[in-house]
């Protein structure tokens, strides 16, 4: 058996009972900030373009979800599903900007432009409460039903993951996804190929733009607030650790990433070095990186490669 397939039946099997074996909203973190990694993987795994300011849209759809369930009273299914289209208007008008840029100067522009948009929820604290957040009554209804309690909310998000990823794998696997890897490596061979580079980058930036907005929106509902910690840059930090933690370019490492990072910084702040949780996160972190180069998945699958090749 191939070892992708195995690593995604462990993961399935791990999702099923996991509300059971940690409190159940820290579950429900784990994949929002699964399916958030998983965006940045099509972004930086497979067109190796590092974003520092994906936390714009995964806090701006919390934030316009939040607000049209709790002030609007609409269905949280069509609030979700404006929170997406908000995110993704507003990768189209960022990737417009910074897609023609690389490196270390596209990381820059996405940071700038996601520090602006926190400043202004910052100032505009009638709309988004400002320090305080957008605290919420309840999760709304979903499709006329109530979803208030964490474990049918947790399958709920856990459906939504899995057709993701589902629709991620496709995507990497089509020839969309081979011009991506070929940008990647080899930006102007690919050019000269004739492929339209800053089109396949902006696609790639609006679909993972738009992926962040959903997880963003999930996850502002399954807390019933959104906070400015949404939107800042260190929420950006935080989901690019997880996905080099879990392995980029591999989809189930970012998954892997979340997992571990959300499940050992949840554990160490209840500890009594828990005011020095992100100290002890960042060790960890510097460890795991240089034990695995490829993260922890891109190595276990590397290993199990080999072992099926002997």
């Amino acid at each position: 058996m191939r070892p992708l397939p195995i690593v995604l039946v462990v993961l399935g099997l791990i999702a099923l009972v996991l509300p059971k074996v940690i409190y159940p909203l820290v579950a429900i973190d784990v994949l929002c900030f699964a399916l958030f990694a998983i965006a940045l993987d099509l972004l930086f795994g497979f067109a190796g373009l590092l974003s520092f300011g994906q936390a714009m849209f995964w806090g701006g759809s919390g934030y316009v979800a939040a607000m049209l369930v709790q002030r609007a009273h609409i269905d949280a299914v069509l609030a979700i599903a404006i929170a997406v289209v908000y995110a993704t208007a507003l990768a189209f008008a960022v990737g417009l900007v910074s897609v023609r840029r690389s490196g270390i100067y596209f990381a820059m522009i996405t940071l700038a432009i996601a520090q602006i948009e926190y400043f202004v929820a910052v100032q505009l604290t009638s709309f988004t409460g400002g320090e305080n957040g957008f605290p919420m009554d309840s999760r709304g209804l979903f499709l006329g039903r109530h979803v208030d309690g964490d474990v049918p909310y947790y399958f709920l998000v856990l459906t939504v993951l899995v057709v993701c990823l589902a629709l991620a794998f496709r995507l990497v696997n089509s020839p969309f996804g081979v011009a991506l890897t070929a940008i990647a490596q080899n930006e102007q061979r690919a050019i000269a190929l004739g492929y339209r580079v800053h089109r396949f980058k902006l696609a790639v930036f609006v679909i993972a733009g738009a992926l962040s907005g959903l997880a963003g929106a999930l996850f502002a509902l399954g807390n019933h607030l959104a906070g400015l910690e949404m939107l800042d840059w260190h929420t950006s930090g935080t989901v690019v650790m997880m996905t080099i933690l879990g392995g980029a370019s591999t989809l189930v490492g970012p998954i892997i990433g979340a997992g571990l990072y959300e499940n050992l910084s949840y554990f160490v702040s209840k500890t009594p070095i828990g005011a020095q949780t992100d100290l002890v996160m960042g060790l960890i972190f510097a460890v795991c990186v240089l034990s695995f180069r490829r993260g922890i998945a891109g190595r276990l699958l590397s290993l199990s490669w080999r072992k099926t090749s002997t």
